[in-house]
């Protein structure tokens, strides 16, 4: 499998991607991801040269985004003071399903973290969904706080706000990477 920048093409099985796994996550009782996702905001964060794509032939096995910012309000000012990245919009196929591929592609967001001179690799996850929890701590991540103040985009309380870390480290994912080095973090060390 090789690991590719995302195109402008893959908005629509990008958006597919979160309408499938919305849809399974209902079937397990959680509303994460229930609303649409604006495919204006995809297209730009394609753009941005941020969501990567895992590709399996012609199919895609699985999506990530990798940024430097971090969601507003979630982070403290001396946390946001440590080089980090952040993970979002971590999806795999269905079909893929059970291979650990989401595993490897936060061991290859670390790897590129590291190399862009990041000391953590963070994430906020849907503060109910606790088997969500229980994959990033089995994967390597230390739980840091929920933060629940603060509100949604349509004014509600704050559903993403579980947050965790773990450190950026070299990693054998075991994915071709065909994507451009990371740029160094400005306040890489």
């Amino acid at each position: 499998m090789i690991i590719t920048p995302a195109e402008p093409q893959d908005v629509s099985k990008l958006l597919a991607f979160r309408e499938e796994a919305a849809a399974w996550l209902r079937g397990l009782g959680s509303d994460q991801w229930s609303r649409p996702y604006p495919a204006d905001k995809l297209v730009a964060t394609i753009e941005a040269g941020t969501v990567f794509m895992l590709r399996d032939g012609h199919a895609i096995a699985g999506t990530i985004t990798i940024t430097p910012e971090a969601e507003e309000g979630l982070w403290t000012s001396d946390e946001l003071a440590e080089p980090s990245m952040f993970i979002n919009k971590l999806t795999v196929d269905r079909a893929y399903a059970g291979q650990d591929l989401g595993g490897r592609l936060i061991d290859w967001a670390g790897d590129r973290a590291h190399r862009a001179g990041a000391r953590w690799i963070r994430l906020d996850a849907w503060t109910t969904n606790e088997r969500l929890q229980r994959y990033y701590l089995e994967h390597g991540f230390t739980f840091v706080r929920t933060v629940r103040e603060g509100t949604a985009v349509n004014g509600g309380p704050r559903v993403s706000g579980w947050l965790a870390q773990r450190t950026a480290r070299p990693a054998d994912h075991g994915f071709i990477d065909l994507t451009p080095a990371p740029m160094r973090l400005p306040d890489a060390v």
